[in-house]
């Protein structure tokens, strides 16, 4: 089972990828975008977890998220 999960809406939005229990990939949004503490959503960080688990397709892939809108 591959689980994806996301941190978003809050600082250091980010991405990870685990694989029948081993982590495959995960990244910090900014990163990607080169904005310290970025906020928003990570698509940048899900694609490169998708990609460097071989996932073209998001659908395959049970998901969690946590947001904090504190």
């Amino acid at each position: 089972m591959k689980i994806l999960g996301i941190s978003a809406f809050y600082h250091d939005s980010a991405a990870a990828l685990i694989s029948d229990g081993e982590i495959v990939a995960a990244a910090q949004e900014e990163r990607f975008t080169r904005k310290k503490h970025d906020s928003g959503f990570p698509r940048q960080a899900v694609d490169f977890c998708l990609r460097q688990a071989g996932t073209p397709s998001p659908a395959s892939i049970a998901w969690s998220s946590t947001i904090n809108r504190s």
